[in-house]
C-alpha cells in the first residue's frame, strides 16, 4: 500500500481500496462513460414525449375514463383553423374553393357570416379525411400550408408536435444561457481555472447519459424532458464542488493520486448524505395522483443518482488528467469574506428570530389564498410563440369556443333529440351538435325516422322499390311483424336506412341508377363521417359548445348540470370530456396532492436530517425556516392577484424543501462543529465566511436556472416551476444567510438539550497468533490499549473494537507489512504505529 495511505488520514480502509481502485482504473470508467454517452447521444431520439396534461389523469378521473372511452369507441377526424388576414371576400372565397379540392381534406367551414369573415380575415374550419393520429393527416396539412404559403395566414392544430418543438428550442436556448451562467460563477467560485473543465465534464457527461437513459421509461411528460436537465445541473452542483474542494485540502499536503483517493472515501458519504434530501424532496413528487409529478419525480431522481454515478465514478479520474493543470492555473479567490454577517446575526439575534415566526404565520395565512388555476386560458407566459400568437389572431378577430364532448349510451335517438334540445335551452350553451339534430337532407335530421313513402319521396325513388327495401330491412332486424302486418307505417331512423341501402348496393343486392347511385354516395359518405365520429358500437357522442370561459366556478358548476340533465333520460354511463372538465378534474386532485406533497416531503427530509445532526430540535429549526420560505414564496402571487400554475407549486415546493434545505444544513453543520470548540459569536462568524462561498456557487445556479425557465418560456406549466423556483431559491437563500444564524443562536440550548447519541454496537475481538489492528480499540493487547491503531501484532489480543477491524494475516504478509512499517517509522513518516 502506498506510504501516504498509512496514515491516519485514510478512514475506513474498505473504502479507501474502493476509491484506489476507482482511481487507478479510471480509463476502464473513462471507457465505459465513454460508451454510455455514445448511446445515449442516439437513445435520446427514442424518447417518446406525451405533450397532453390531461393523459396524467388518474385512471379514475372522468377525463380519463371519457378519453380512454372515446378512443375506443369513436374516430376523431384531424382538424385544423386557419385565418387569412388582409383579403378581400372574393379572395377569400377563391382560396376556399382551392381549399375543398386539396387531396386529403375531407370538408372546409367557410361562408359569409361574421363566423367566417370579417374585418378582411377570413376563417376556415378544415377536417381531414384522416383519424387525427394517421399521419396522412400530417401530409394534407402539409398541403394546406403549401396553398397558404403566400398569404398572411395564422394555422393552429392539434396535430404533429409543433408546440414540443417549439419548447425543445426554447429549452436549448435556456440550456446554453444557464451554462454560460454557470461557467461564470465556477470562474468566480473557484480557485484553479483548470477546475471548470473538470466539472464542466462531469455535468455533461451527467446530462447526456440522463437524456439517453430516459429511453428505458418509454414515454416521458414534456415538463420532464423539457426541465430535467436545467434542473439537473442546478440540484446536482454541489456533489462535485463538495469533491473537487476535498482534493484540494487533500492536496495541500498528499500527491494527486493519494489526495484523491483520499478526497472520494471521505466525500462518498458527505455527498450521499447531502443528495438524501434532495432525493427526499423528489420522492414525494411520486407519491402525486396526478402522474405528471411522479413522471417528473422518477426522471429527476434518476438524473440525481447518474450525477452521483459521474462524480464517484468519472470525476476522480478526470481530476487525475487535470491535476497538473489545476496546479499551474490557480487564481486568487474572489468570493469574500463576510464576518459582518455573522456579527449582524449575533447582535440581531433576539429581534429577528421572533419576527421570523411572525412571518412565517403571516406567510402561511396569505399562501392558503394562493390563486391557483388549472389551465393555460387564465395565465400569460413572458413569451409568445408563433402557435399561440396564431392562436391570439383568431380569438380577436373570431373569438374562441369552448367546446365539450357528452358520451351517452348509445341506441336510443329520441332521447339524444330530447336531451340535446334541454341542452340548448340552457343560456350557458351556444349550440349542440349530435346525430340527433344534425339536418341531413330536405329538413330531415340524420335520426329523424322515416317510412317507406316519405323515403321514397325524399330521395326520388319509386314507392315499389322503397317498400321493397324497408322489407328487407326489417327481415335483416328480424322485425317480420312489420313486413306482415304494418310495412306502410314502419319508420326507420335516416341515417340507419341509408348505411343499410348503401350495403346492399356495394353486396349487389340493390342496382340504382347513375343519378342516384350519386346521391347516395354523396350522403354516405356524410352520414358516415357523422357516424364515425358522433356514435360507437357502445356509446354516442354529442358536442356541446359553451358560452362559458375554459375555467370558472360557473363553467365547473354547469358541469355538475349537464350531468342532471342527461341523468334524466339515461341510467348508465354519462362522460363529458373536454378542457373544461380536465381542469375540474385537475382542481379535485389538487387538494389530496398538495397535502401529501407537503407531509412526505417534511417526513422523508425530517429523517434524514434526525440522523444527520442526532438532534430531534436542529431538523425541527431547519424544516420551519425552508417551510417558511415555502409560504413566503407562495404568498407573492396572492398578493400580486397573479394566477399560478398549479403544478408550479406542487413541484417547486418539493424542490424547495428537498434542495434548498442543504443551505440550511451547511451552516447549520459548520455551526455545530465550530461550538465545540467556540463561543456562539465567534462560532457563527466562522461559520458565515466558510458557508457562504458553497452557498452563493449553488444557489446562484439553481435561481438563475429557475429565474431563465420563467423568462423565456412560452408554455404556462414550464413558466410558473421556472418563475417560481427562482424566487423561491433566491428567498431561500436571502433566509438561511440573513434568519437561520440567528435561529441557530436562539436555539442553541434547545439543539444542545435535544440532542441523542447513536451508540453503534461494540464487537469483541480475542485472537491469538499473527494478526493486523485497524481502527479505534479498547482492550488488552499483552497490556491494556485504548486508542486509534495502525498496528500489527504477534501475540494475544483481547479487545472491543469500537471502530474499524481485527483480522488475522499469514506470516508472510506479516513480515512484509513489518517491514514496511519499520522503514515509514525509521524515516519519521509514521508515528502512530505500535
Amino acid at each position: 500500500m502506498d506510504k501516504g495511505l498509512n496514515t491516519k488520514k485514510n478512514g475506513n480502509q474498505a473504502m479507501v481500496k474502493i476509491c484506489g481502485f476507482i482511481v487507478d482504473k479510471r480509463n476502464l470508467f473513462f471507457l465505459l462513460f465513454g460508451l454510455l454517452i455514445i448511446f445515449s447521444a442516439i437513445s435520446r431520439n427514442w424518447v417518446g414525449v406525451e405533450n397532453s396534461m390531461s393523459y396524467y389523469l388518474p385512471g379514475t378521473t372522468e377525463t380519463r375514463q371519457g378519453l380512454d372511452l372515446m378512443e375506443e369507441e369513436f374516430i376523431t377526424y384531424g382538424t385544423c383553423n386557419v385565418m387569412l388576414a388582409n383579403v378581400s371576400y372574393e379572395q377569400a372565397e377563391n382560396v376556399y374553393e382551392r381549399l375543398e379540392k386539396i387531396e386529403g381534406v375531407f370538408s372546409v367551414d367557410f361562408n359569409d357570416t361574421e363566423e367566417h369573415y370579417t374585418n378582411g380575415s377570413a376563417f376556415y374550419n378544415i377536417t381531414f379525411d384522416f383519424d387525427e393520429i394517421d399521419d396522412a393527416c400530417l401530409v394534407a396539412l402539409d398541403r394546406v400550408k403549401e396553398l397558404f404559403a403566400d398569404y398572411d395566414y395564422y394555422l393552429t392544430t392539434s396535430l404533429g408536435n409543433t408546440q414540443a418543438e417549439l419548447i425543445g428550442q426554447e429549452m436549448n436556448t435556456i440550456s446554453v444561457l444557464v451554462a454560460v451562467i454557470v461557467v461564470s460563477v465556477l470562474l468566480l467560485t473557484t480557485q484553479a481555472y483548470a477546475e471548470i473543465p473538470v466539472l464542466l465534464i462531469t455535468f455533461l457527461s451527467a446530462a447526456v447519459i440522463q437524456m439517453g437513459t430516459n429511453f428505458f421509461l418509454g414515454t416521458i411528460s414534456f415538463v420532464s424532458n423539457s426541465v430535467t436537465i436545467v434542473l439537473q445541473l442546478a440540484l446536482s452542483v454541489d456533489y462535485a464542488v463538495i469533491l473537487l474542494n476535498r482534493y484540494k485540502e487533500e492536496h495541500v499536503s498528499l500527491e494527486a493520486r493519494e489526495a484523491i483517493i483520499i478526497a472520494l472515501s471521505k466525500a462518498i458519504p458527505e455527498i450521499a448524505g447531502s443528495s438524501l434530501t434532495t432525493i427526499g424532496g423528489l420522492i414525494a413528487m411520486t407519491f402525486m395522483q396526478y402522474k405528471m409529478g411522479p413522471d417528473l419525480g422518477v426522471v429527476l431522481i434518476k438524473a440525481i443518482l447518474l450525477s452521483l454515478c459521474a462524480v464517484f465514478l468519472l470525476m476522480p479520474g478526470v481530476i487525475m488528467l487535470f491535476s497538473n493543470l489545476m496546479d499551474k492555473t490557480k487564481h486568487k479567490n474572489f468570493i469574500p469574506d463576510i464576518p459582518f454577517v455573522g456579527k449582524y446575526a449575533y447582535f440581531s439575534r433576539y429581534i429577528v428570530a421572533p419576527l421570523f415566526l411572525v412571518a412565517i404565520v403571516i406567510g402561511y395565512m396569505i399562501s392558503k389564498n394562493c390563486p391557483y388555476v388549472f389551465g393555460y386560458s387564465t395565465v400569460t407566459p413572458p413569451l409568445q410563440n408563433r402557435v399561440q400568437k396564431a392562436e391570439e389572431m383568431q380569438e380577436t378577430n373570431f373569438g374562441s369556443s369552448n367546446m365539450v364532448a357528452l358520451i351517452v349510451p348509445a341506441g336510443n335517438y329520441d332521447s339524444e333529440k330530447a336531451m340535446l334540445r334541454d341542452l340548448d335551452m340552457c343560456p350557458e350553451v351556444d349550440y349542440t351538435m349530435g346525430l340527433a339534430n344534425i339536418e341531413a337532407m330536405d329538413g330531415y335530421h340524420l335520426t329523424d325516422k322515416l317510412t317507406p313513402r316519405q323515403f321514397s319521396e325524399l330521395i326520388d325513388l319509386d314507392y315499389e322499390v322503397a317498400e321493397l327495401i324497408y322489407t328487407a330491412y326489417a327481415v335483416n332486424d328480424e322485425d317480420y311483424a312489420k313486413v306482415v302486418n304494418g310495412l306502410p307505417d314502419y319508420q326507420v331512423p335516416l341515417i340507419d336506412m341509408f348505411m343499410f341501402v348503401y350495403d346492399e348496393v356495394e353486396e349487389g343486392f340493390v342496382t340504382l341508377e347513375s343519378d342516384l347511385q350519386e346521391t347516395l354516395d354523396d350522403a354516405y359518405r356524410q352520414m358516415n363521417f357523422a357516424k364515425n365520429q358522433l356514435q360507437g358500437e357502445n356509446y354516442s357522442r354529442m358536442l356541446v359548445y359553451l358560452t362559458l370561459p375554459e375555467e370558472s366556478e360557473e363553467t365547473f358548476a354547469f358541469l355538475d348540470k349537464m350531468h342532471d340533465i342527461a341523468g334524466k333520460y339515461y341510467d348508465g354511463t354519462v362522460l363529458v370530456c373536454g378542457e373544461s372538465v380536465s381542469q375540474y378534474d385537475l382542481q379535485k386532485t389538487f387538494s389530496r396532492d398538495n397535502m401529501v406533497v407537503n407531509v412526505v416531503s417534511i417526513l422523508v427530509v425530517l429523517v434524514v436530517l434526525l440522523f444527520t445532526f442526532k438532534s430531534a430540535g436542529m431538523p425541527v429549526l431547519l424544516i420551519a425556516v425552508i417551510q417558511g420560505s415555502i409560504w413566503i414564496n407562495f404568498s407573492v402571487p396572492t398578493l400580486q392577484h397573479d394566477n399560478l400554475f398549479f403544478l408550479g407549486y406542487l413541484i417547486v415546493s418539493s424542490i424547495q424543501m428537498g434542495a434548498n434545505i442543504d443551505y440550511a444544513i451547511v451552516i447549520a453543520s459548520r455551526y455545530t462543529d465550530l461550538r465545540k470548540t467556540m463561543g456562539r459569536k465567534q462560532s457563527i462568524i466562522d461559520t458565515m465566511n466558510l458557508s457562504f462561498p458553497t452557498i452563493v456557487t449553488s444557489g446562484t445556479m439553481l435561481a438563475v436556472a429557475g429565474i431563465l425557465i420563467g423568462k423565456m418560456t412560452s408554455d404556462v406549466a414550464i413558466f410558473g416551476i421556472g418563475k417560481c423556483l427562482g424566487r423561491g431559491t433566491l428567498i431561500s437563500i436571502f433566509i438561511t444567510m440573513f434568519v437561520l444564524p440567528q435561529i441557530l443562536l436562539v436555539g442553541d440550548k434547545i439543539i444542545e438539550k435535544t440532542a441523542f447519541v447513536m451508540n453503534m454496537p461494540i464487537r469483541t475481538k480475542n485472537v491469538t497468533g499473527l494478526m493486523k489492528v485497524d481502527g479505534l480499540v479498547r482492550g488488552k493487547i499483552d497490556g491494556m490499549v485504548t486508542g486509534s491503531m495502525n498496528a500489527i501484532i504477534k501475540g494475544n489480543v483481547s479487545a472491543y473494537v469500537e471502530a474499524g477491524d481485527v483480522t488475522e494475516i499469514t506470516k508472510e504478509e506479516y513480515e512484509k507489512l513489518s517491514g514496511e512499517m519499520a522503514d515509514q517509522i525509521e524515516n519519521g513518516e509514521v508515528k502512530e504505529y505500535v
